[in-house]
């Protein structure tokens, strides 16, 4: 199957969305097809055996809309955009003009206002109308046509229906009644030009509005270069990004974005990564370290090796897992969609059935026009259409701004009903580095002998406490051994020969199957793994069994990660069970467990039984996530209800998990929970709105109980108003924690010569602080310009920035502190001072 993203242009409601799922599905060789209204996409899995790309645009061209194939350029889609929101807006100018007159003579129809009495004359209102109705409603008509024609009418056709109701009823009572013999009941001219203009205005709200809900997306793609400073034929020459390739010596200068992912080979910098990961502080580079395309680099120049270029790189499959999300749906909007695809229909019928009321049972037929032209135009399935997309946009925007990315819609509504979150514990709680503790020699051989012995073995493994014994014996400068007959069995040790020696390392139940007497040793051993310390055995293997014998305890333990405690309390305040799952025997793991403040322990799980812990505790109910590094992991992750990688970016974490966090910190879980819960709280909030709306609405209008104009005014902003809803997330704050960095001395480079300051001057002892509210802050760099902004004035002894807040704190060298000077300096350095 391959998938493809389409543009696709014409729909204004659910019902449309519906229409053009349906006519794509119905295609053979569509695996799926997903239409999201708030970006006007459509996301289509398909055979290309059994279809081409030819056949599937036509497809939604017969629908009545109209398609392309999604290029991925913003700044095409993005003037493609603004050009359709200028003719809308400058059509909504044009029509409120002409439709102004007519609200004047409406409003001064009760009253002898004889200067302006000529408003009432007939053919002055469908001169003023009739432009209005059939040039600036051409759009409602043409549409109504293709929906129609394909069979599947929209809100267009509600549209233009009720519109040429009251249009041309008018002309019938103003030309034509009197001279049939037939009663004068009034002109509506202004009922039709103003549902127009108001639905226009609503449109163009809605517009700038959906603009919006897509920041995230363009600031992701605003980290994108256009160009590279390349080395070819011995000189560096600037290159467009697209001819980067992987090999290429890449340049970067202070100041300059990273343009793609690759490896250091010369130079040392710090690179600000708050754009892709969340974190604030920058991150030192030197050779051998990784870079990421799109990061800024704060100061220092370095040459690296291009890696992942193109489609490959991890800021591109960043925009792609977004994009996935945004253009997804979430199984809460289902009803809505059902209730969309017999929308239009449904309302034909009341607007029919309450004109038929009206004038056969009341015998008012002017009452009968005016009431079904308010069910017409007050029916609005844009709300329906509107309301879970939009606050999917804006609430994985803000996830993937933290450096939270959340695989699609289902997701996110999964993600807040978990009850159980299920810990991997290294590299999740610990740091996934774990280090040599101690060696205690149980015959008599010497420590180092033995670290030789274990590291020869764990030579042969990619095992991280394999790396850290070897680590040690390298640090050490002890030489590795060849390993003859070399055996590993997964969770349990390893067994090889060394000059013809042979030797075990493993856990006690690998000791014990070996028949290797460790009785006399278990309670050393478990007083190391009190310490939370994994605890492994060296044996020495004979031709008997009864000279079979332990020669060392090693203890290898890796520490928990800082933000660990922290997170775990989170998690818990959000009211979630929390289980750590290791392979670790139950004594060290609940040791670790301890530190961390996580009560249940699953201890002894070998990696492919991780997926059966998390199949049980389903099985009592509970709404699970597993968190691990999405490698050794996969089956468990797969199998949970919501699998969470701390992948850090890596290609197998990205691709296996429902939400990846780019950096490594366990408080990003509760993030995205909260992230989760807080969106679909606004998503029920805008379905129950747009349900409520219409099933009030609609049964007012066919009452009679509403003007046509107040319900065209009513249809315009139900769609506004639940865009408006989805934005006011933005304002949401997620857990305010903040790590404090000790050494707060900056680097900056510009040019040729590198100057050094410290954000934090020596204190003197008569100082005063102030706070000044800064705008246009969004980075480390950012941070950084304003603080030396400030430090540049004498007067000032100490200025530091607070990116949440958005603030900048100034202490003066006694009470001489001139507040404009410093706003000012902010200014002259790119920034707005509030």
């Amino acid at each position: 199957m391959e998938i493809i993203q389409l543009d696709i242009a014409g729909m204004t409601c659910a019902s449309c969305v519906g229409h053009v799922e349906k006519g794509i599905k119905n295609v053979d060789g569509i695996d799926l097809a997903t239409v999201n209204l708030a970006t006007e996409k459509a996301t289509v899995s398909y055979d290309p055996d059994k279809v081409d790309l030819e056949t599937i645009l036509g497809a939604v061209t017969d629908t009545g809309y109209s398609a392309s194939v999604y290029t991925g350029e913003d700044d095409e889609s993005e003037v493609k955009r603004k050009q359709v929101e200028t003719k809308l807006r400058n059509q909504m100018i044009i029509s409120s003009l002409l439709s102004l007159p007519l609200v004047v003579a409406m409003f001064i129809s009760g009253f002898e206002v004889k200067f302006l009495s000529f408003l009432h004359i007939p053919l002055l209102q469908l001169i003023l109308a009739t432009p209005v109705q059939f040039y600036i409603g051409a759009r409602f008509y043409v549409s109504a046509y293709k929906t129609v024609k394909s069979g599947s009418p929209g809100m267009d056709v509600l549209i233009a229906l009720g519109t040429s109701a009251a249009y041309f009823f008018s002309v019938f009572n103003g030309f034509i009644a009197e001279s049939v013999g037939i009663e004068n009941t009034g002109l509506y001219f202004e009922a039709s030009a103003i549902i127009i203009t108001l639905v226009l205005l609503g449109k163009y709200l809605e517009m700038r509005a959906k603009g919006k809900t897509a920041e995230a997306i363009k600031k992701l793609m605003g980290l994108q270069p256009k160009s590279a400073s390349v080395e070819r034929d011995g000189e560096v020459i600037v290159v467009p990004i697209s001819d980067v390739i992987p090999g290429d010596i890449v340049h970067v200068k202070p100041g300059e974005r990273v343009p793609v992912d690759g490896k250091v080979i010369s130079g040392n910098t710090s690179i600000d990564e708050s754009m892709i990961t969340g974190e604030s502080m920058p991150v030192e580079k030197t050779v051998g370290d990784s870079l990421v395309g799109g990061t800024m680099n704060s100061y220092g120049s370095v040459r690296f090796e291009a890696v992942h270029v193109g489609k490959d790189s991890v800021l591109a499959r960043i925009i792609s897992v977004v994009e996935e999300a945004q253009g997804s749906k979430a199984p809460i909007q289902k009803l809505a969609d059902k209730v969309a695809g017999v929308f239009v229909p449904v309302v034909l019928v009341i607007a029919l059935g309450a004109f038929l009321v009206w004038w056969l049972v009341i015998g008012s037929i002017s009452g009968g026009v005016i009431a079904a032209v308010a069910v017409l135009v007050i029916a609005c399935p844009c709300a329906l259409g509107l309301a879970t997309p939009t606050a999917i946009m804006v609430g994985t925007g803000i996830g993937a701004g933290r450096g939270i990315l959340i695989r699609n819609g289902e997701v996110l509504q999964l993600a807040g009903k978990l009850t159980t979150v299920v810990l991997d514990k290294t590299g999740t709680v610990t740091k996934g580095k774990p280090e040599l503790q101690e060696i205690i020699p149980l015959n008599m051989m010497a420590e180092d002998e033995l670290l030789q012995i274990a590291a020869s073995l764990e030579n042969n493994s990619e095992h991280p406490l394999a790396l850290a014994i070897v680590d040690a014996a390298q640090e050490r400068r002890l030489p590795i051994s060849e390993t003859d007959e070399f055996t590993a069995i997964p969770g349990k040790g390893i067994r090889g020969k060394i000059k013809g020696q042979e030797y075990l390392l493993g856990t006690e139940p690998f000791m014990v199957s070996n028949n290797i007497d460790i009785q006399s040793i278990l309670e050393k051993k478990a007083a190391l793994e009190l310490k939370g310390a994994t605890v492994m055995i060296l044996s020495v293997v004979s031709d008997s069994d009864v000279e079979n014998m332990p020669a060392a305890l090693i203890s290898v333990a890796d520490g928990i990660k800082d933000n660990s405690v922290e997170g775990v309390e989170l998690l818990k305040k959000l009211g979630l069970d929390i289980y750590m799952i290791t392979g670790d025997n139950s004594r060290t793991a609940h040791a670790i467990a301890a530190k961390a403040g996580i009560d249940n322990v699953l201890a002894e799980v070998l990696p492919e039984g991780k997926a059966e812990e998390v199949r049980k505790l389903q099985e009592m109910g509970k709404v699970v996530a597993m968190v691990g590094d999405g490698v050794n992991d996969a089956p468990a992750l797969a199998l949970a209800d919501v699998g969470i990688a701390m992948g850090e970016g890596s290609d197998i974490a990205m691709e296996s998990a429902d939400i990846t966090l780019m950096r490594g910190d366990l408080r990003e879980i509760s993030a995205s929970i909260l992230i989760s819960r807080k969106t679909m709280g606004k998503i029920k909030q805008n379905l129950f709105w747009a349900f409520f709306y219409n099933v009030i609405g609609i049964p007012f209008a066919a009452l009679g109980f509403l003007n046509p104009i107040i319900a065209g005014a009513a249809m315009a902003f139900s769609s506004v108003s639940v865009v408006s809803n989805s934005l006011s997330l933005k304002r949401f704050k997620v857990n305010k924690y903040r790590s404090v960095n000790k050494s707060s001395t900056v680097k900056i480079e510009t040019g040729r010569s590198r100057a050094h300051y410290s954000p934090m001057r020596p204190k003197e002892k008569d100082m005063t602080a102030t706070i000044i509210n800064v705008e246009g802050m969004t980075c480390n760099h950012c941070k950084m310009s304003v603080e030396k902004a400030a430090l540049n004035l004498d007067f000032v002894n100490e200025a530091t920035v607070d990116l949440e807040q958005k603030e900048l704190r100034v202490s003066f060298k006694g009470s001489d502190g001139e507040i404009e000077a410093v706003r000012n300096a902010v200014r002259e350095a790119g920034y707005t001072p509030v």
